[in-house]
């Protein structure tokens, strides 16, 4: 008999869900020849929740755990906002996240990105990213990509994911990710920051809403002016967070029609209509 057949015997109640310690999880899946995520999915399918994610039942249920579970996600850009929603999207458990930066970090990455530290300073911001993802979250395959995000690397970082989340810093880049993800039907989770102020929203790839708005001649906005200090990126890429679940998960509603933008500096926070 398998170790899911007694998954009875193994589970405790919270609240009204059957628990299964997800260290005994991850156990059963070496005995069981299988990944610590299909083991995990296997759970959630019959029914029982592995620990690490009961507190997310309550918002996205059993159905909206399995569908993190076997997602795939990119992330392109892993500094202030990066860093971040690698994190967090560990955290959430989305299966696979793909994290891309050609960059390493450097002194003035410290005072905002959650993964620049002492130690890493001059290490490839992917390579970190993906060490933090297995750090937090087993179960979840993490791929460092350290590279720039072109037309020519597209179609190798694309490959088979389901959303992008984009934590740029410049436009440039973000016009080609819009292009290529676009084109390929994937839909784009893009934040912004700069001082006070933040932006969030949501291009789909069949609307063309958001990218109106990536139409200047500058590549790079106020942050050349106004710098990013550690909370800015703090609060919208958790915004990017939710717009990603969100999407992925079918729950709630999306700002694919709408840019959220945000001024800090006097509590602002403003809808503004994108059709």
């Amino acid at each position: 008999m398998s170790w899911f057949d007694f998954l009875p015997l193994r589970a405790d109640r919270h609240g009204s869900w059957q628990v299964v310690s997800f260290l005994e999880v991850r156990e059963a899946a070496l005995d069981e020849g299988l990944t610590p995520l299909q083991a995990e999915i296997r759970c959630l399918e019959r029914g029982y929740v592995p620990s690490r994610y009961v507190r997310n039942m309550g918002t996205i249920g059993l159905d909206g755990q399995i569908i993190l579970l076997s997602s795939s996600v990119v992330v392109v850009g892993c500094g202030g906002l990066g860093g971040l929603v690698a994190d967090l999207l560990a955290r959430a458990g989305v299966g696979r996240l793909v994290l891309v930066d050609g960059d390493v970090f450097d002194e003035t990455n410290l005072n905002r990105q959650i993964l620049a530290s002492e130690e890493n300073l001059g290490l490839s911001k992917s390579k970190v990213a993906a060490r933090r993802v297995s750090e937090v979250n087993g179960a979840v395959r993490a791929e460092g990509r350290q590279c720039v995000f072109d037309e020519f690397t597209a179609e190798g970082i694309l490959e088979g994911c389901d959303l992008a989340v984009d934590c740029l810093d410049n436009l440039h880049t973000r016009r080609v990710l819009f292009s290529e993800c676009r084109t390929r039907g994937i839909p784009v989770v893009s934040g912004a920051i700069g001082g006070f102020w933040g932006q969030v929203g949501v291009a789909m790839p069949d609307e063309r809403n958001l990218s109106e708005f990536l139409s200047g001649e500058t590549d790079r906005g106020l942050e050349t002016e106004t710098g990013n200090p550690a909370f800015t990126p703090a609060v919208v890429a958790a915004l990017e967070c939710a717009q990603a679940v969100k999407l992925l998960t079918g729950k709630g509603r999306l700002l694919n029609d709408r840019l959220l933008w945000m001024d800090l500096s006097e509590d602002e926070f403003s809808l503004l209509p994108l059709t």
